[in-house]
């Protein structure tokens, strides 16, 4: 358990930095930020789920600007932090029922869901960074031994 309360830190702390960043460049970059407030997106309907919620009319990819980002990642730093607080070691195997985007039922433990939300935001952080670097802005730095330094 403690070390999925790492990973929600670290994921909380480098959404917080690539945020700052973002709102710090001079011109904007959709494609950057369409994968941004993707990552953010998904956890909200990761988070849907794995409430036991409906999650059907969630968009997954959308055209939203940084200020929905920014309530996004207030949102979901919350939402998380409350889910995991309230989350007892033995509840992590147990298994969620739900339908993807493209209506296909599945069922996942929430070990692997809470597993894969890290993942997935970490993997599409990284292409923000490349995308940055190509712009000639310095990528962020959201490496999970610098958090934890």
């Amino acid at each position: 358990m403690r070390t999925i309360q790492k990973m929600y830190e670290h994921l909380n702390w480098a959404n917080q930095r690539i945020l700052v960043t973002l709102q710090c460049i001079e011109e904007e970059n959709q494609e950057v930020n369409r994968l941004f407030s993707h990552i953010l997106l998904a956890e909200k309907v990761w988070l849907t789920r794995i409430q036991g919620l409906d999650s059907s009319r969630l968009p997954i990819w959308s055209d939203v600007n940084l200020e929905v980002c920014a309530d996004l990642v207030r949102q979901n730093e919350g939402s998380f932090s409350a889910f995991l607080t309230n989350l007892a070691e033995t509840d992590l195997d147990k298994s969620i029922s739900y339908t993807n985007s493209k209506g296909k039922e599945f069922n996942s433990s929430i070990r692997d869901i809470l597993t894969h939300v890290a993942l997935h935001g970490h993997y599409h952080r990284g292409q923000i960074n490349s995308r940055l670097r190509v712009d000639s802005i310095e990528p962020v730095n959201i490496d999970f031994i610098s958090f934890v330094r």
